[in-house]
């Protein structure tokens, strides 16, 4: 792989477009960590900094000065090739370094990268270099997220944009799309970037399915919870069930029941809930249970790889029915970079698409996603299927 001015280009604007949505924080919220799930942004802006100079800076310009010979321990994420690290559940503990010294650190390391690519080509340099261009748009995602949780967490409910839109209506209305059975190809398959986890390739045999053309809505879950599907005990697994009472959960993550409407946090502030937007925030256990109350199901991923051309997505990432696995012949790649991917796929779902938070130039339709299934801090809807 020759380093084009394109590979350059989308390497500085993805640089500064984690920069741009840091942008409408305080100082203060930079440090905040509300729960283990999510790190402060700081965190983000300073770990998504030290993968590149990790992982190209450190390997390939050999007289390299790091800027802080701390920073390793303090922005390693799970990498345990590379050493001790900061315990996940202390991000938020590190009022040191501060956010100033975080972006003088970005700036270092991005005027150096920068720097080493125009001296340098080496084939297996750019391949890295693209990762960790997608790695970053990955805690893009992330930061987002991870702000709107810390922001719906404080008790003044404040907002962060005017302008984000995270709620769009499908206007069609409701159908069945008809999938009939036979061999499909699942993975990629061009030219353009994955991660290992969409490979390879291979074949899966599907019986005659439908899938829903649209998301389930605000309006459709509201009458769930109306139906009484929180205490409903026969449309959960035994596991959701016990986190529906452990965690007194009785609606999807930021709803508040306000003088009898609904209302929900945006990252635009409190607002009514409209009905007819796609539901978000909700785990796969809520997703789960939703879908038996409908005398339906979620579809397995390979059933929404096969049929997503024919429906529009990415606005949530869609709950899909199938454990996060390795596909056939999958491979983890030596050393530090190997553990990506492969070491989460246990214990995991899969799901589909991509959201209004996903950045642009990251999503394609083999794209797997991953998560524990009670976890719904992240832009999470779900398509129905029978």
């Amino acid at each position: 792989m020759i380093l084009t001015h394109t590979l350059l280009d989308f390497f500085i604007e993805t640089r500064k477009h984690s920069e741009t949505i840091c942008f409408p924080l305080e100082t203060e919220d930079y440090v905040v960590q509300p729960i283990v799930d999510v790190s402060p942004p700081k965190w983000h802006l300073g770990h998504t900094t030290w993968f590149f100079e990790e992982f190209i800076l450190k390997v390939y310009q050999p007289d390299y000065k790091v800027f802080n010979t701390d920073f390793s321990f303090v922005f390693n994420s799970y990498y345990e090739t590379v050493g001790k690290r900061v315990i996940r559940a202390d991000r938020g503990n590190m009022s040191r370094p501060s956010v100033q010294e975080v972006y003088d650190y970005r700036k270092y390391v991005t005027s150096a990268l920068t720097e080493l690519l125009s001296e340098v080509q080496n084939t297996t340099l750019h391949e890295v270099l693209e990762i960790g261009i997608h790695h970053e748009k990955q805690h893009q995602e992330l930061l987002l997220t991870d702000i709107k949780y810390i922001l719906g967490n404080n008790p003044l409910l404040p907002k962060y944009s005017d302008t984000f839109q995270e709620h769009v209506p499908e206007k069609h209305a409701h159908e069945w799309i008809p999938i009939t059975e036979g061999i499909y190809e699942i993975g990629h398959a061009n030219e353009g970037f994955c991660y290992d986890n969409e490979l390879g390739r291979h074949k899966v045999y599907l019986n005659d399915y439908s899938i829903a053309n649209r998301l389930v809505t605000n309006g459709e879950f509201i009458a769930f919870i109306e139906a009484g599907g929180y205490q409903r005990f026969e449309l959960w697994h035994a596991e959701g069930w016990d986190w529906v009472n452990k965690e007194a959960i009785s609606a999807p993550l930021y709803w508040h029941k306000i003088d009898g409407e609904w209302h929900h946090y945006t990252l635009n502030g409190l607002r009514e809930i409209t009905l007819n937007e796609p539901l978000t925030h909700i785990s796969y256990f809520e997703a789960f249970a939703y879908a038996q109350w409908k005398d339906c199901r979620l579809p397995t991923e390979f059933e929404w790889e096969a049929a997503q051309h024919l429906f529009s997505w990415g606005q949530r990432w869609e709950w899909t029915e199938s454990a996060y696995l390795p596909y056939p012949n999958y491979k983890k790649a030596d050393g530090a970079l190997g553990e990506y991917n492969g070491k989460f796929m246990v214990n995991q779902k899969v799901l589909r698409g991509s959201s209004v938070a996903t950045p642009n130039n990251h999503s394609r339709p083999t794209y797997r996603n991953f998560f524990q299934t009670n976890l719904r801090w992240q832009f999470t809807g779900l398509r129905l299927a029978k």
